[in-house]
Formats: C-alpha cells, sequence, structure tokens
C-alpha cells in the first residue's frame, strides 16, 4: 500500500505523526526509534514561559488506558527557539514536524507564533486548544468557547504563512461549530482529539491517584470519541483532519482513515513500546497488501475534492 499522502502543502511519507507532549522535540527519542521513518511528529506544546509542570504523580495507568496531568512542563520560547528547533532544522528532513504553541491567553498565542515563525526545520503549527492547563483561568478551555476559536485562530492567521492546525476537544457537545468556526478564521486542519477529562481514585484512601487531581484520559478509552469527532468533523468540513486517540494497532488507523483523518497522531502507545510508530507504519503495509488496498487515501472516506 503506498502510504505517503500530500497534505497542507507538503508530502508526508506516510500518515503516521508522534502526538504532541509524547517525543518531546525529537530528540529524546534518537536512542530509541528511526524519527526519520515517521511521518512526522508534533513537538511538546510551546508556552511562553518555562513550565515545569504539575505536582507529581503526573501519569495513572487504568485497564483502558491512561491518565496524565503533566501540566505542559517544557523549556519555554525563548529555548525552543534558540535550541530545540535549530536541532529539529539540523537533524529532521524527511519527517515532517508541526509545533505546538499553548497559551493562558489569546495574546499568548499571537506572541508564540511571532516568535517562532521565523525559525526554520517545521511545516506547520497545531494550536492547542484544548488542553485543561490552557483554560483562561478557573474557565473553560478555549476549544469550548466557539468566539475564542475565532479570534486564536485567526489571530494566529494573521501572524503566519504556516499552515495551522486547530486542536479541538472530544467533548465539545458542538463540535461541528466549532470545526466550521476554526476553518472560517483561517486553520488549514484540524487536529481530533485532544484527552478527555477524568478522574481515578485510589480505592483504600479515596484521594486521587494524580497529583493535580484530575487529568486527561487518553489510550484505548479515549478511542471510540476520537473516531466519532474525526467523523463529526468530516461532515462538516473538507479541510485535512488528524485523528489521535488510542491508536495501537493497524485497524486502529484504518478505523480513523475511513471516519475520514487524512493524517494519524499516536501518543500513549509510545510509552510502553518507544517504537510503537514505526511498528504501525510496517503494519499498515502489510495490511493494505493483504486486502489489496492501494494507497492510505483510497481509505480516507468522505475526502471529497482537493485535500489542501
Amino acid at each position: 500500500m503506498r502510504l505517503a499522502t500530500h497534505v497542507l502543502g507538503v508530502e508526508f511519507q506516510n500518515p503516521v505523526l508522534l502526538a504532541a507532549g509524547t517525543c518531546g522535540f525529537g530528540m529524546e527519542l534518537v536512542d530509541v526509534l528511526d524519527l526519520e521513518a515517521l511521518g512526522g511528529f508534533v513537538t511538546k506544546s510551546i508556552t511562553l514561559e518555562r513550565r515545569m509542570g504539575n505536582p507529581a504523580p503526573r501519569v495513572a495507568e487504568f485497564d483502558a488506558g491512561m491518565m496524565n496531568s503533566v501540566g505542559l512542563a517544557n523549556p519555554g520560547l525563548e529555548r525552543v527557539r534558540d535550541e530545540k528547533l535549530p536541532w529539529i532544522a539540523a537533524n529532521v528532513h524527511r519527517a515532517k514536524v508541526l509545533v505546538s504553541v499553548a497559551g493562558h491567553t489569546v495574546h499568548e498565542y499571537y506572541q508564540l507564533i511571532e516568535g517562532l515563525d521565523p525559525s526554520d526545520g517545521f511545516v506547520g503549527f497545531e494550536v492547542n486548544l484544548s488542553c485543561p492547563n490552557d483554560a483562561r483561568r478557573d474557565s473553560v478551555p478555549f476549544a469550548l468557547d466557539p468566539d475564542a476559536v475565532t479570534e486564536i485562530v485567526s489571530g494566529c492567521r494573521a501572524r503566519t504563512e504556516r499552515p495551522i492546525s486547530a486542536k479541538l476537544a472530544p467533548n465539545d457537545p458542538m463540535l461541528g461549530e466549532t470545526v466550521r468556526r476554526a476553518e472560517d478564521a483561517g486553520a488549514d486542519a484540524i487536529t481530533l482529539v485532544n484527552t478527555l477529562p477524568g478522574l481515578l481514585l485510589d480505592t483504600d484512601s479515596g484521594k486521587a491517584r494524580l497529583g493535580q487531581g484530575a487529568g486527561g484520559v487518553s489510550g484505548p478509552a479515549l478511542r471510540p470519541a476520537g473516531i466519532r469527532a474525526v467523523q463529526e468533523a468530516r461532515s462538516a468540513t473538507r479541510l485535512p483532519l488528524l485523528g489521535v486517540g488510542g491508536i495501537l494497532a493497524p485497524e486502529d488507523a484504518v478505523a480513523y482513515g475511513r471516519a475520514g483523518a487524512n493524517l494519524v497522531q499516536m501518543g500513549t502507545a509510545t510509552f510502553a513500546a518507544p517504537r510503537a510508530a514505526t511498528d504501525l507504519i510496517a503494519g499498515l503495509e502489510r495490511w493494505g497488501r493483504r486486502r489489496g488496498v492501494a494507497a492510505w487515501g483510497d481509505l480516507c472516506a468522505g475526502n471529497d475534492g482537493e485535500v489542501r
């Protein structure tokens, strides 16, 4: 099966990317994974200031997946611009890189785009609108406020000519409308989904298993929500869709493709098996050969018309 696909104005050698927050800035995985075999990866979400993250423990497993509340730990705009992106530009060539940005306020997103856009080494931005750590103080994530989505995406669009993918939430009751608002504001793609809010309690003490209390559900438990969101978004837009949530095996990625995803992102699986993404690529090739499918694009149902 031919896995290469043309999205966001460039050719991805295969549709498999590593999701934001699961691969650092690439350099963290070079000793265990061939980055250049990937379709690409999304960097950790970058904030203006350095963040140390939330109180430990930040990760907890359960039968159907994982909960996390990392808190967007990252070195901040200046170090990413001066250290991380130059490393990516010098060492990553075939894999395509998206830079994830996250802010506490609307204007922080603008500052991040302005500060990072002149750098080399990446294709475009993934604008993280759906992480609880980025919510306006004591309020809902930006992704659940259509007016905020419009304001952030349109402002980012005005500050870069690079492609922008808006990362939205799985628990949006008006997802189709939010997708349309992001598209109208200038998004070139939509990433679906971020983690689903949840809580794990210790059965003996009744205390939260994460230091922050609540966190985000990822892994297989998130997959049905992710596939549903992609299918709903596909009915609302012809933009490229990046499907993420619970992908472990080729069949999972194919399900996202059939729902309408042009690219897929793998996250939680790589914590248990760092080479899970390259195994997935090989598995997709075998899957296609066994079923006589010529190309990844043949699986992306609903992608009518030209995909940018």
